[in-house]
């Protein structure tokens, strides 16, 4: 088996804002939620949001941490979907004006399993930039002009 995540970051010039789509697959995201937070959980259910909401919120954003200019950038979840077997989360970060150096932290999944792969898109003003986050080497830098 593979295990593979990908976030995609968008700088919105117009609300000042970091736009975050995580993909993860939801049965990995419920494992490590579960024994993370000692939890039986249901990702699958509606009923459950109320309980899952708060804990995805704690362990992305300790898994997923973006610096812009040298400052941290705090995120807030949104909310999240289930498309087919993943999960997709929605995060953001206000008050960011430009975006010329970013630094991203991206280890999700990478304590449950050794082979974990995270894919990281960041696009401000229409560039994108890619990279390929390998457990262990959870960070990647950009520069935009």
């Amino acid at each position: 088996p593979f295990f593979v995540s990908v976030t995609e970051i968008k700088h919105n010039d117009k609300a000042k804002t970091l736009e975050i789509s995580c993909k993860i697959f939801f049965n990995d995201f419920e494992a490590a939620l579960e024994k993370k937070y000692n939890k039986q959980l249901d990702i699958l259910k509606p009923t459950e949001k109320t309980r899952i909401t708060p804990l995805m919120q704690d362990y992305l954003t300790k898994h997923l941490q973006v610096n812009v200019n040298g400052k941290p950038v705090p995120l807030q979840l949104i909310g999240y979907e289930i498309e087919e077997d993943a999960v997709w989360c929605y995060l953001e970060g206000s008050k960011i004006n430009q975006v010329k150096k970013v630094v991203v932290r991206d280890d999700v999944l990478f304590d449950e399993h050794d082979s974990q792969t995270n894919m990281l898109h960041f696009t401000v003003k229409g560039h994108r930039q890619s990279t390929k986050l390998d457990n262990p080497n959870g960070t990647a830098a950009f520069t935009f002009k």
